[in-house]
């Protein structure tokens, strides 16, 4: 399979997981050493650790995603290395109210054997046109 293809597939997994709030599945599309930037909070995640005690702790909260998907997807590849932006329209439920996000988000995924595996993830606010 074509690599721009397998890097497609591999977001489109990642997107499938979060979308389904399959936290397991989700969190397996993450490399240990993974690194997050999300405009929600003030500080960077350095580790998947880091952001699956933070996601357990929203969970807990009563956050779930109900709905998430993904458009305008642009691949870039650079040696073992890609580069996956899109913009991400997500339904999810904070302390049981609703809520619709509208960001831009880019993902970058390393290869790892045969698999590409995602090591870190810039979420940003889309601004309307």
């Amino acid at each position: 399979m074509d690599q721009t293809l397998q890097v497609r597939q591999a977001a489109a997994d990642l997107v499938a997981a979060f979308a389904s709030n399959d936290t397991a599945r989700y969190f397996a599309c993450f490399s240990e050493d993974a690194s997050f930037l999300f405009h929600t909070l003030p500080q960077p995640l350095l580790s998947r650790r880091a952001y699956e005690q933070l996601w357990a702790q929203w969970q807990a909260d009563g956050f779930a995603v109900l709905a998430c998907e993904s458009a305008n997807a642009q691949v870039s590849l650079q040696g073992d290395v890609a580069i996956f932006m899109h913009d991400v329209a997500t339904h999810i439920r904070i302390a049981g109210e609703q809520q619709q996000l509208r960001e831009r988000e880019t993902i970058v995924f390393r290869r790892h054997g045969e698999r590409w595996l995602a090591c870190h993830e810039h979420l940003s606010v889309l601004s309307p046109a």
